[in-house]
């Protein structure tokens, strides 16, 4: 199988040529970065890319939306993922994409050779090969995306409103109803999404970043007062 390399690590990059070389693969590129990676794989036509996560210049999520732009426009190429972490956004991303053979591999977790160049081999002939660290994380993310569909609509607006950083006097104007009202709503998104009383006062601020991680419905532009503010307290 002839198999393009995108590591930065060098001696990892090294490592993976000579240990797929000797398992009778042809490396046909081993890059350092993604800079060059679809002019790359345009010219050695590879049947299978093995990409890290974080590559350069920030070692991020380069190399995970390096993956992701190869199986838009090559859907039928096989990826393998190399990595430490799991990028859950773009992981949930890259394998719910169209396309062909998959791999998503932790390489803290490669602990037998055999298995890998077993999981290398399989990939090249078009399995989905997931490690399975990674779809425990991937499901857990799920979990935490249910919570935020427990919301009404109105709980949703009231929640974007809050991630806005607005009052409940301000949601209250904005969204013509009383500040017990919004207080109402606030404490069901508490409930909701299972953030427990506390004394810090930071389930505002958890709740915000909920929304922020998962989405939730725009909050709506806001209107003009149309009758007395209403008194009450922010949580």
């Amino acid at each position: 199988m002839r198999v393009l390399i995108c590591e930065d690590s060098t001696l990892l990059r090294e490592g993976l040529s000579r240990l797929l070389a000797d398992a009778g693969h042809e490396i046909v590129a081993a890059l350092p970065d993604a800079e060059h990676l679809d002019d790359t794989v345009d010219e050695v036509a590879p049947d299978l890319c093995i990409l890290d996560v974080r590559l350069p210049p920030t070692w991020s999520d380069e190399g995970i939306r390096a993956a992701l732009s190869l199986r838009a426009r090559l859907p039928q190429l096989p990826v393998l993922v190399l990595s430490q972490y799991v990028e859950e956004r773009y992981a949930a991303d890259l394998i719910a994409a169209s396309g062909g053979a998959l791999g998503y591999l932790l390489k803290d977790r490669v602990a037998d050779v055999g298995e890998f160049l077993d999981a290398v081999g399989r990939i090249g002939e078009g399995a989905t090969v997931l490690d399975p660290e990674v779809v425990a994380q991937l499901l857990a993310r799920r979990r935490r995306d249910e919570r935020m569909q427990r919301l009404t609509d109105r709980e949703s607006t009231v929640l974007a409103l809050i991630a806005e950083g607005r009052s409940n006097q301000a949601i209250a104007r904005t969204l013509h109803v009383s500040e017990g009202s919004v207080e109402k709503h606030i404490t069901a998104v508490f409930q909701k999404l299972d953030l427990e009383p506390d004394d810090s006062g930071n389930r505002r601020v958890l709740a915000a970043l909920a929304h922020l991680e998962h989405g939730s419905p725009a909050a709506p532009a806001p209107r003009p007062q149309s009758g007395p503010a209403q008194t009450g307290t922010n949580r």
